[in-house]
């Protein structure tokens, strides 16, 4: 969590509602592993319009860099976000509702040109992969973040050998 009060950068996490909670917990400890701050607040574009649009100015105005935005059904919380700021936001659709996510993916990715939203999987890939593009948007001025995502990396290269090592092949 970020430090009420202090101006610095950070990422802002939007959920539609209490039960993404489980889901966008995954993209908060994604942002911990790598020491990035970041705020999480539930806000609906639908239910709460006016405390979105005054959260968004007031985390611009904190130092909010990156906000991803996290809404299944209608999931119109990255639009609304994507309608009130310039800064990137990235859009992690639910998995909810008969369409099972389906619905809130095509309203997630269908903007009109000029409202950008990068959209990322459904449910909890969506949500990791979400912080780890935010901080690699993050890392193009922060030379320590962008070392971080390197070594991220080649760990990630690493057990991929391991695991295949400890494998037994038969012919």
């Amino acid at each position: 969590m970020i430090n009420k009060g202090l101006k610095m950068r950070f990422i802002s996490i939007l959920m539609g509602s209490k039960s993404d909670y489980t889901i966008m917990s995954e993209c908060a400890k994604t942002l911990e592993k790598f020491g990035v701050p970041y705020e999480l607040i539930i806000s609906s574009a639908h239910r709460s319009p006016e405390r979105t649009k005054t959260y968004i100015k007031n985390a611009e105005e904190k130092g909010a860099q990156v906000f991803i935005a996290a809404a299944g059904m209608a999931a119109h919380l990255a639009g609304a976000l994507a309608a009130s700021t310039t800064k990137p936001v990235l859009g992690v659709p639910m998995e909810s509702g008969p369409l099972k996510g389906e619905d809130a993916l095509l309203s997630t990715v269908m903007m009109p040109a000029g409202m950008p939203v990068g959209t990322l999987a459904i449910g909890k890939a969506g949500a990791v992969n979400a912080a780890y593009l935010a901080i690699q948007i993050m890392a193009l001025q922060d030379d320590e973040l962008r070392v971080k995502l390197q070594e991220d990396r080649i760990s990630k290269a690493k057990k991929v050998e391991l695991d295949s090592s400890e494998i037994e092949v038969i012919l």
